[in-house]
């Protein structure tokens, strides 16, 4: 009876240390599985927090960076494309805005001034308002005196010149918008070109050798074609101002004559 319950403890015993090794080494093995996880998780963190600094507040640095590593020989044209493409946008864009007349309006007021004071307050009403559809009426009204026919001509005119003045200056946005993607084109060769020489002279196909080259190369390019699609939008903006005015001053320039047609009618009344 000693013997049996003797056995049966260490048995006990036995199985027992067993279960606590067991689960010493579940305990281990969970440790280290969450020590893993809670470490992939903090780098995952800090990969993603280092991701959305870098485009939320380094991502001009980045794109400086790149700029620089173009080269200033090739970078400074398409720079420069791009300096003087939105000086002459951003001026376009103010004096298109300031143009911009309410011809109803002054239409309107030019025919109250003309029946209630005559060609003097209706040009009185078109030197006190800015744009060029008021220059077009003070021109008309200012050649009322040699007839119709006469101030149809002047309004003609005078309404050519001013679209000349609206278009100004437009040809050269376009010029750059041509240009940039020209000079980064440019500039990909000539880095290839470099790159395969300095692949000729090692006698080796290297991919250090050349991956450099290769880079600065494309990037002129991708610059060109950046500053190509930002003066693309400015001078599609333009064009599309310019023929709203355009189609505003022929519009009024008809209710113009027709104004004046009225008038001369009841003066000969």
């Amino acid at each position: 009876m000693k013997k049996l319950f003797s056995v049966i403890t260490v048995a006990t015993m036995v199985f027992v240390g067993t279960l606590n090794a067991k689960a010493n080494v579940i305990d281990t093995h969970s440790n280290v599985h969450e020590a893993l996880v809670s470490a992939t998780v903090v780098t995952f963190i800090q990969d993603d927090a280092s991701a959305t600094g870098t485009e939320e507040v380094g991502w001009h640095q980045g794109f400086k960076n790149r700029f620089i590593e173009g080269g200033p020989v090739w970078m400074s044209p398409v720079l420069l494309c791009l300096i003087l493409g939105l000086a002459i946008s951003i001026e376009r864009i103010l004096y298109l805005n300031l143009s911009t007349t309410n011809t109803k309006k002054l239409a309107q007021d030019v025919e109250e001034a003309l029946n209630s004071g005559g060609i003097e307050a209706a040009k009185e009403v078109c030197r006190n308002t800015k744009g060029p559809v008021a220059s077009i009426y003070y021109q008309g009204l200012d050649r009322h005196d040699e007839g119709i026919d006469a101030a149809e001509k002047a309004v003609i005119a005078y309404g050519g010149v001013q679209m000349g003045q609206l278009e100004k200056n437009i040809s050269w946005i376009s010029l750059f918008i041509a240009l940039a993607p020209m000079l980064g084109f440019l500039g990909t060769v000539v880095g290839m070109i470099i790159a395969f020489d300095r692949i000729e002279s090692a006698g080796d196909m290297n991919p250090s050798l050349v991956a450099g080259g290769i880079k600065v190369a494309l990037l002129t390019t991708v610059f060109g074609l950046i500053v190509a699609i930002i003066l693309q939008i400015f001078y599609n903006y333009i064009i599309a101002k310019v023929d709203s005015i355009v189609n505003s001053m022929e519009d009024a320039s008809i209710t113009l004559i027709d104004i004046l047609v009225d008038y001369k009618k009841r003066q000969q009344i």
